[in-house]
């Protein structure tokens, strides 16, 4: 990362902005990262001491571990998701301002603390980051879709009579998610693919295993180059997938009986560099919606994807 300013917001800025809301009202947090607060840095390393000593100068490993470790579904991790609107014994989401109590609270007791959510998340993935020299942004994309069965498209499932059949409807469309971006070269990938890598700590589905997410190049979800590494599918179709009617048929089969090809992936944003305004970075992850090469990417990346309800 070559720029001063750059590399002051996204390493040296202490504070920021997350979004949140729907694509038609956008509501925004300040966050405190605090990477250089007391405690920090020796939480954050806590975690890197968890891999392989290897692994630890390669900006891709340490991100890669990272983000399993700010989740704790399956490792004792810093935080503890909670999505079900019960909060005893723990702090609601909302309450959180910052990553710097969540940190020195984890450091004391080594144990996850209660409760995040996906800004949560993403708070403290880019405090950690920031903290150990990565260049980290938190990133919100609005009408964000979660493909549960790499089929790269979101599948709705309706029965004869267009009644949605809940038990085979595991794909959903959130209002927003957060996630983050971390600037690395990818010397593991052709050239080109280097830049601003998709990076996720919430715990949605595993990778290799374990719940972790990316990093994946934006240049590579961008054109629906889902087979290079890592977790590039299921970025994509967050940002770029058609949502997907099928029909079952009288002899059990499903037809596909509708395609909605612009509803995921709005107005995704974040923080603008040296200012308090908000950036609309769609452009890095889809070409213009509905345009020739947008159409090419998304036929490119579901060459790679298992079919509907695979």
């Amino acid at each position: 990362m070559e720029a001063e300013g750059d590399r002051a917001e996204f390493v040296l800025n202490e504070s920021g902005r997350i979004y949140y809301g729907t694509k038609d009202q956008i509501g925004v947090r300040t966050w405190n990262y605090g990477q250089f607060a007391r405690g920090v840095l020796e939480a954050s390393l806590r975690l890197v001491e968890q891999m392989p000593a290897a692994g630890r100068g390669k900006a891709v490993s340490v991100v890669r571990t990272v983000s399993a470790l700010v989740n704790s579904e399956d490792d004792d991790g810093v935080l503890r998701g909670n999505w079900s609107g019960e909060y005893s014994g723990g702090t609601c989401p909302t309450a959180w301002v910052g990553s710097v109590a969540i940190l020195r609270q984890f450091l004391e007791t080594g144990k996850p603390v209660r409760y995040g959510q996906c800004w949560v998340f993403a708070g403290v993935t880019t405090s950690v980051l920031r903290c150990l020299g990565v260049p980290t942004r938190p990133v919100t994309n609005f009408s964000s879709a979660h493909d549960t069965d790499v089929s790269l498209t979101t599948d709705v499932f309706l029965d004869e009579e267009l009644r949605p059949l809940d038990s085979l409807n595991a794909d959903s469309i959130w209002n927003f998610h957060v996630w983050n971006e971390c600037w690395m070269s990818r010397p593991d990938l052709p050239p080109g693919f280097g830049g601003w890598q998709a990076v996720d700590a919430t715990p949605q589905e595993t990778s290799e295993g374990v719940y972790r997410c990316g990093p994946a190049p934006l240049e590579a979800i961008r054109n629906g180059l889902v087979y290079l590494l890592y977790d590039a599918p299921f970025i994509f179709a967050e940002v770029n997938s058609d949502r997907v009617f099928w029909q079952r048929q009288a002899d059990g089969t499903f037809r596909k009986a509708l395609v909605e090809k612009a509803v995921v992936g709005h107005n995704i944003s974040t923080k603008g560099v040296g200012t308090e305004e908000r950036e609309d970075i769609t452009h890095l992850y889809k070409h213009p919606e509905g345009s020739d090469e947008e159409r090419v990417a998304v036929d490119t990346a579901c060459c790679h994807g298992s079919g509907p309800g695979g």
